[in-house]
């Protein structure tokens, strides 16, 4: 079932030869280079080390260039299936996603343009974004409300004429602080007494420099501020842009969102399971190399057992994904509803368990930056909220299971 192409199969072996050859060996002076030149949270003096457009440029020269897209003309043709096995090897490193152009959230931003982008739009955006001249950044969740339901939300979109109108303040902004940040996809409502409640939402197209839009801050995750990324919290006020920026027309949005968040999971998924894969080699690792009480600390304290227990926890959690990412492949993302949301539960639970035990076990070092852990710690845990919180997913397996027995609608169980 999950065999892959000669093809996928050669982009598996390129990927794991360019992460252990030119990512790893330089990854934590790049990061101590970053922190040194990002200190605090003014977003506007933010800026990525020079060394990685010199490590996007090898990428870009070695093919392994927006892998995720499965055109086979603007990406490498990959099924959904076949790029989360390049998705994991990602997950190991937290800079390998930008440097081969994989990164959240552009790369959902650029599926969306290219399954509901007009003409203009893709040569005006994801043909930028496609090449990494710029970055993008996803408006979506808001501050005054409870975003697990996103009918929630008070943003509004509104036709004036021949331009939209916008209104709202958005906040977890990814991507928001990274000085070629160009274009935000804002995601609104526009009301519409003729449509149901899930044809009122809509993907607007804004570029960041326009009048009216206001980044307010960047919020810090654990104390961390993310440089030069950033999640930051921005203000829409009277924004006026062409009626030609919405995405795939007024109304829209719910779909669109659906689109992008399906494939968008897998990634993300499988990045964890790469995390997650990485914690528990530095956790044996580090527990083989330091003594205690006359043997290594692998062996105390019931150590060995978690080392099991990592183990089948990865490999559950990337068998359930993989399965998820074949029924989109085969069946479309409907018939795999019940898989994303398991997997979107699953695989960050078992990252942040992972990386828990390898953080205990390094001690001081664990929380220190002198390993990835505490970034893969913070990935894990913002991935329970991010993109539905783990209860909304919950919630949704359920429903689907009930409705198999025949108990109601989906309206009627929820």
């Amino acid at each position: 079932m999950f065999e892959l192409s000669a093809q996928a199969q050669d982009f598996v072996v390129r990927t794991k030869d360019f992460i252990k050859n030119e990512i790893e060996p330089i990854e934590t002076a790049f990061w101590n280079e970053v922190h040194t030149l990002n200190e605090g949270g003014d977003w506007t003096k933010w800026q990525w080390p020079a060394q990685l457009e010199d490590l996007k440029n090898k990428a870009k020269r070695a093919g392994l260039w927006n892998m995720f897209l499965p055109d086979p003309i603007l990406g490498q043709g990959l099924s959904v299936q076949e790029y989360a096995h390049i998705a994991e090897l990602t997950g190991r490193s937290l800079i390998a996603p930008t440097i081969f152009n994989c990164n959240a959230p552009d790369s959902g931003n650029m599926e969306v343009l290219w399954r509901y982008g007009s003409e203009i739009q893709k040569q005006l955006w994801l043909k930028p974004l496609l090449d990494g001249k710029i970055r993008s950044v996803f408006c979506m969740t808001e501050p005054e409300v409870a975003s697990s339901d996103a009918t929630n939300m008070q943003a509004t979109a509104v036709i004036v004429g021949d331009e939209i109108v916008l209104n709202g303040r958005k906040w977890w902004s990814s991507g928001l602080g990274d000085p070629n940040a160009k274009v935000i996809i804002f995601m609104a409502h526009t009301p519409d007494e003729t449509k149901d409640r899930l044809h009122q939402h809509s993907m607007v197209l804004v570029p960041i420099e326009t009048v009216g839009v206001k980044i307010e801050r960047m919020l810090p995750v654990f104390g961390d501020y993310d440089a030069p990324h950033g999640h930051g919290e921005i203000s829409f006020e009277n924004v006026h842009v062409p009626v030609e920026n919405f995405i795939g027309g007024a109304g829209q949005g719910f779909e669109i969102a659906q689109g992008r968040l399906g494939p968008g999971r897998i990634h993300h998924c499988m990045r964890c399971i790469g995390a997650a894969e990485k914690s528990l080699e530095l956790m044996i690792d580090r527990g083989m190399s330091r003594s205690a009480f006359g043997q290594e600390i692998i062996k105390l304290g019931g150590n060995l057992e978690r080392v099991a227990e990592a183990r089948v926890a990865i490999d559950q959690a990337r068998l359930l994904t993989l399965y998820a990412a074949y029924k989109m492949d085969t069946l479309g993302n409907m018939a795999a509803l019940t898989e994303i949301s398991a997997i979107k539960v699953v695989a960050p639970n078992v990252l942040e368990k992972v990386v828990d035990m390898a953080i205990q076990i390094h001690g001081g070092a664990g929380v220190s930056r002198d390993t990835p852990l505490t970034g893969f710690f913070a990935q894990a845990r913002s991935l329970r909220l991010a993109d539905g919180p783990d209860e909304v997913h919950k919630s949704m397996i359920a429903k689907l299971e009930l409705k198999k027995r025949g108990y109601g609608s989906a309206k009627k169980v929820m």
